[in-house]
């Protein structure tokens, strides 16, 4: 699991991370993340919004790896967007986590109004090394390139989060970010269960001897994408990790690109 990435300003991310949206706050959380880490997983994503920063914070000191061991995202929620508020959700979010900064810094969703002032929070805060990166999440290229012209370009996102899989595969998106050097990750990787027992997903695992899960996880790798399964469950966690000893082929690599559906499972509410 020692995989990662290099970010547009040299920050190395590793390529498999743990989700932790919608875990139950308290014990639940503690618990999945003080496992995760205890099995190799170093980078744990969370946000503002989950309500679980302060358990993921408490797994990481309890787990006696150096801070510098672990990669740690969290995300400012829409309502605290604008200059002065992105600064201070970014002060409580650090307090609850209990760290000096976070490895990365996300805008949960776009919001109409308040991108540019965002960003420009985004930006001090990093000069101020409160976070050693900032990127977007559910950003398409249109957001992007709003915030871009804002900024005069001077200060790419280095992360664009989105729900990415076969079955929602966004191949603008990626063609776009791949240009632009901004590193895309993939949330719900897994479909949120809903496509696991497609017939040719299945047939896929069978022939590697893995499980649709473990198809689904390294095929967003072999797309380059940084990849964040969520679960409560030790087996699927461990499961979930178990995929850097087996390449899929350029055929079924194209298989599961044709499955496209344009399958959105996560909504803003």
């Amino acid at each position: 699991m020692e995989s990662k990435a290099r970010l547009n300003n040299g920050v190395e991310i590793p390529l498999l991370g743990l989700g932790v949206y919608q875990t139950p706050p308290g014990n639940v959380t503690e618990h999945v993340v003080s496992y995760a880490l205890k099995i190799g997983y170093r980078h744990i994503d969370t946000a503002s919004l989950y309500g679980n920063e302060s358990d993921v914070g408490k797994a990481i000191h309890q787990s006696g790896l150096r801070r510098d061991e672990v990669f740690i995202t969290t995300k400012v929620w829409n309502s605290d967007q604008g200059y002065s508020n992105t600064i201070q959700a970014c002060e409580k979010s650090l307090r609850r986590l209990g760290l000096a900064y976070v490895d990365l810094y996300l805008i949960h969703w776009p919001v109409q109004g308040l991108g540019d002032e965002t960003w420009k929070a985004m930006t001090k805060i990093l000069r101020e090394n409160k976070v050693r990166a900032i990127g977007v999440s559910n950003y398409e290229i249109h957001d992007i390139e709003d915030l871009l012209r804002a900024s005069n370009g001077v200060t790419l996102p280095a992360v664009d989060q989105v729900e990415f899989h076969p079955f929602l595969y966004r191949t603008q998106l990626s063609k776009y970010c791949k240009e632009k050097k901004i590193q895309l990750e993939a949330y719900s990787p897994l479909t949120r269960a809903k496509r696991l027992n497609h017939g040719t997903l299945v047939k896929i695992a069978k022939k590697y001897e893995k499980t649709p899960a473990q198809i689904l996880i390294r095929w967003g790798l072999q797309h380059y994408l940084v990849v964040i399964p969520k679960s409560t469950h030790q087996d699927r966690i461990m499961e979930n990790c178990k995929v850097f000893d087996f390449q899929l082929e350029q055929g079924d690599m194209l298989l599961l690109d044709s499955l496209n559906e344009n399958l959105q499972t996560v909504f803003l509410d």
